[in-house]
């Protein structure tokens, strides 16, 4: 999916990062990389995928990366893949200096306003409340939990639409 998709107002701007292109690898690289981090720090590991990532992986992920820009500056990022009628959530992150401005929901309700699927599907751990709360308010289900080693477990979580 190669199409231009942009919404923006009030000095904010959504739309699809060209992720192949290192700069912008880099800047969502700077924005994951602390999101995560956070994440760790809730869930007791640092065994988190998404931390090790390079620039190079990010560019190889064969995802469809958006972004939430404010003043031409990368603060939330939502990458996904769509595989027939089902979205899938690969990674939804917020710069902590940007926490609780409303990013991430935005971001959710784009893809969900603007991708024609039956089904979106997203995974966190299962001791990361903050995520497990916005999930839960946002209508998904949680399906299972998956213990990824003794101190690890995902949650997986999946929204009819």
């Amino acid at each position: 999916m190669k199409k231009k998709i942009i919404i923006g107002c009030e000095g904010f701007l959504i739309k699809i990062i060209e992720i192949s292109n290192r700069k912008h690898a880099e800047d969502v690289l700077n924005v994951q990389i602390p999101s995560y981090k956070v994440e760790a720090e809730i869930i007791g590991s640092y065994e988190i995928p998404p931390l090790k990532d390079t620039v190079y992986t990010l560019q190889h992920c064969e995802e469809t990366f958006i972004g939430y820009y404010e003043n031409e500056h990368l603060c939330g990022a939502i990458s996904i893949k769509v595989i027939d009628n089902e979205l899938d959530i690969h990674r939804l992150v917020v710069h902590p200096n940007h926490f609780r401005k409303g990013i991430a929901q935005l971001l959710l309700n784009f893809i969900e306003s603007k991708f024609k699927v039956g089904t979106i599907k997203v995974s966190t751990g299962t001791k990361n409340a903050p995520a497990v709360s916005f999930y839960i308010k946002n209508g998904f289900q949680n399906i299972k939990e998956v213990m990824v080693n003794e101190h690890l477990f995902i949650t997986l979580f999946e929204k009819k639409l």
